[in-house]
């Protein structure tokens, strides 16, 4: 997902580029000289003063997150060390570094919220299905760092394109979705169509999301967290449709019907948005999967006497076009 706003800033401010040969290295001797070679493995105990490093597994399936001891102060030496861990084998040998996968880094830029990270073409030669993994990978360590929000990878200086001819662009840590646990399985890209409340609360308007989302999450999940997580700013005039507090119990599909069990967060208005408007969010949302006809929404495992006790159907008349 280009981040267009961001990437495209002129402002004069001070970068850090380094080469990659000086540049790893000397992060990964430092990182060994203050930690030792056991601070490569998971460090559970690690607390607060600790980064959650992710790396792929050696069956190139999943990734998994280590607590590593968090030694450095200032940014540049802050992600001196995030790349040393980044490219340093962990000691479960069933996990692999993502920057120790055949490919080397030849620079790394930030521009304020943003790290460019230039790759030379070896990473073209990684599968699509690794290639995403240790793009999560990279991602979601390195933006725990203050204030650093995207990144982007190069290869060579060019731009980055995925399996589907699409340019990747700048990527922020919420775009790869995980499961409840500390393992991220194989991940597919998203494609949904939610509907948000429009600028009265009282209709619906439709917006595209694309997001990259664990396997182990089933898809009809993902849209109704997504629903939750609200309107991503990129479009105008759309509006939080669930009460953000809103917790997902279950959702299970069966014979066409979309099940969503959710907590009492969800019967609490938000932004003066009815009840029925926002089910009618999850119902239209749902009815986009070619597998769903109809939803029956659930407060705790039962239907509240405020919602009706059959499954709902789509409702496009509450839906509009946002003039352009």
């Amino acid at each position: 997902m280009t981040h267009g706003h961001t990437a495209g800033k002129n402002q004069s401010r001070s970068t850090e580029r380094r080469a990659v040969g000086t540049f790893i290295r000397a992060a990964l001797l430092a990182v060994c000289c203050t930690l030792g070679l056991a601070a490569c493995g998971k460090d559970d105990g690690a607390g607060e003063n600790a980064w959650q490093v992710y790396y792929v597994s050696s069956a190139e399936t999943k990734v998994e997150q280590h607590a590593q001891e968090k030694t450095a102060e200032t940014p540049d030496a802050q992600l001196q060390e995030l790349l040393g861990y980044l490219a340093a084998n962990p000691e479960k040998l069933e996990y692999k570094a993502p920057l120790a996968m055949g490919f080397q880094v030849l620079s790394a830029e930030r521009d304020g919220e943003t790290l460019r990270l230039d790759v030379d073409s070896a990473y073209l030669a990684l599968s699509p299905t690794t290639e995403v993994l240790v793009r999560a990978a990279i991602v979601r360590t390195l933006t725990q760092m203050e204030d650093l929000n995207y990144v982007e990878i190069t290869v060579e200086g060019k731009q980055l394109y995925d399996n589907l001819g699409r340019p990747v662009g700048w990527m922020s840590a919420d775009q790869f979705i995980d499961n409840d646990g500390n393992e991220i399985n194989t991940y597919e890209l998203a494609r949904v169509k939610l509907y948000f409340a429009g600028e009265d609360g009282l209709s619906l308007t439709a917006a595209y999301r694309e997001k990259y989302y664990s396997t182990s999450m089933q898809l009809e999940r993902f849209v109704v967290e997504e629903l939750i997580a609200g309107p991503s700013g990129q479009v105008e005039g759309l509006y939080p449709v669930i009460n953000p507090n809103t917790k997902v119990l279950n959702v299970t599909t069966r014979d066409g019907i979309c099940y969503v069990n959710l907590d009492d967060n969800f019967l609490t208005v938000v932004n003066n948005v009815p009840t029925e408007i926002s089910v009618y969010a999850i119902v239209n949302s749902l009815a986009e999967l070619s597998n769903i006809n109809k939803v029956q929404i659930l407060i705790n495992g039962e239907v509240p006497a405020s919602l009706s006790s059959t499954a709902y159907e789509r409702n496009l008349d509450i839906v509009v076009t946002p003039e352009k």
